[in-house]
């Protein structure tokens, strides 16, 4: 039976069955995941090429958007089956408009301004609209949910239209009011007159499928850090310096995934499931906290390709502040990603931290080689730090 095209809404369910067992990730997901792994590389690139402190609030807010896109995208086929053509549908249309996106990052704030606007209001609203009409005939609570959800992300799109039209800092700070309406509104329940706030208990999320789907990004940003390694490393000489810095970069990516990935991700994965009100998890623990490890991967990424190109000799500010502030953030996100999730407090993240911030005060004396093998050992001693401690916490409780 195919999809009403009627414009009241569709007359075919497209919602997840929920089985109570996990709903899994499709594949097609996975496909509309490659066009972020690009944006991930504009990203990165384009603050390899500006590191002022502009540039990295370029950066950031880059990143800030791309990622915004890619979790509202998330969040609805957390609850929409994109085995229906309908939905496949929309993520093919959102995968173009992702790519037109993508394609405009390294000149978002100059000639391409309003392209990336314009992608990004499309995306954004127009998924909305499609999730009215999908919702609308076969569940009211989460019809009004997109209705005030579609006034939110309007009333941000007419600031992201007026930016892309202004230059300079002018577009900056437009967009910037833009932004903040997004990523207040989860916050504020998206609140509209008459409908009021949404209620996180209303939020039906299927938590294990959150969960995957925010892992998997952050498996993209890992592989991102790969490709900006491999890229630099093909192209220089092989010498004693560019080795250690190779193998340096290597294993801090490997920290990176050890110490998201071997406790923290299933560990999470189980609370969400079996919470009361997973939808409050998910607002918070998946949607805001998973930025942090992102742009620590990436800031890290930035800080391997300086590594490279220039082992040797003493670190200026901008190398200090990626080669040892990337894997600072990524932990620190960490800290609070678990802190949300798991309710629990790694000690071994604290002392991490505190060890970034003394090898980060005696950057001025060291070479970027030296900062990059002394950062990588502690990213594997917190990782091995808390390994060590949870598998001591299950054999205590056996």
């Amino acid at each position: 039976m195919a999809e009403s095209k009627g414009i009241l809404g569709s007359r075919r369910d497209l919602a997840r069955v929920r089985t109570g067992e996990e709903a899994k990730v499709e594949y097609v997901e996975l496909f509309f995941d490659l066009v972020f792994v690009f944006a991930a590389t504009q990203i990165s690139h384009s603050l390899l090429r500006n590191l002022t402190v502009l540039g990295a609030f370029h950066a950031a807010f880059l990143l800030m958007a791309v990622w915004w896109v890619w979790v509202y995208t998330s969040w609805v086929t957390n609850w929409m089956d994109p085995r229906h053509s309908a939905v496949r549908l929309l993520l093919f249309i959102l995968m173009l408009a992702g790519l037109l996106l993508s394609t405009s990052i390294p000149e978002a704030f100059d000639s391409r301004g309003l392209v990336f606007a314009g992608a990004y209001v499309f995306m954004q609203v127009g998924r909305s609209i499609f999730m009215l009409w999908a919702l609308r005939l076969h569940n009211r609570v989460n019809y009004l949910n997109f209705c005030r959800i579609t006034a939110w992300l309007s009333l941000s799109g007419v600031f992201w239209i007026a930016g892309g039209f202004a230059e300079g800092e002018t577009r900056f700070a437009i967009w910037i009011v833009a932004l903040l309406i997004e990523y207040a509104a989860p916050a504020a329940g998206f609140w509209t007159p008459r409908l009021g706030a949404s209620k996180t208990a209303e939020w039906d999320v299927e938590g294990g499928h959150m969960a995957e789907r925010s892992a998997l990004f952050i498996i993209i940003a890992l592989g991102e850090s790969v490709v900006v390694t491999g890229a630099t490393f093909a192209g220089l000489e092989l010498t004693t310096g560019v080795m250690v810095a190779f193998l340096a970069s290597f294993g801090a990516t490997v920290a990176m995934w050890w110490i998201y990935f071997n406790i923290g991700a299933e560990t999470a994965k189980h609370h969400i499931e079996t919470s009361s009100d997973p939808g409050r998890i998910a607002r918070i623990a998946y949607t805001y906290s998973p930025l942090l490890l992102v742009a620590g991967i990436i800031v890290t990424a930035v800080g391997d390709e300086l590594t490279l190109a220039h082992p040797s000799g003493h670190a200026d500010m901008a190398s200090i502040l990626t080669i040892v502030g990337g894997p600072a953030l990524y932990v620190f996100g960490n800290l609070v990603f678990k802190r949300i999730a798991m309710n629990i407090t790694p000690l071994s993240h604290m002392i991490g931290l505190a060890l970034l911030l003394v090898v980060g005060l005696c950057g001025p004396l060291l070479n970027p080689v030296t900062l990059s093998v002394l950062t990588t050992v502690i990213l594997f001693s917190v990782a091995y730090w808390e390994y060590k401690l949870h598998t001591r916490r299950l054999a205590a409780s056996h």
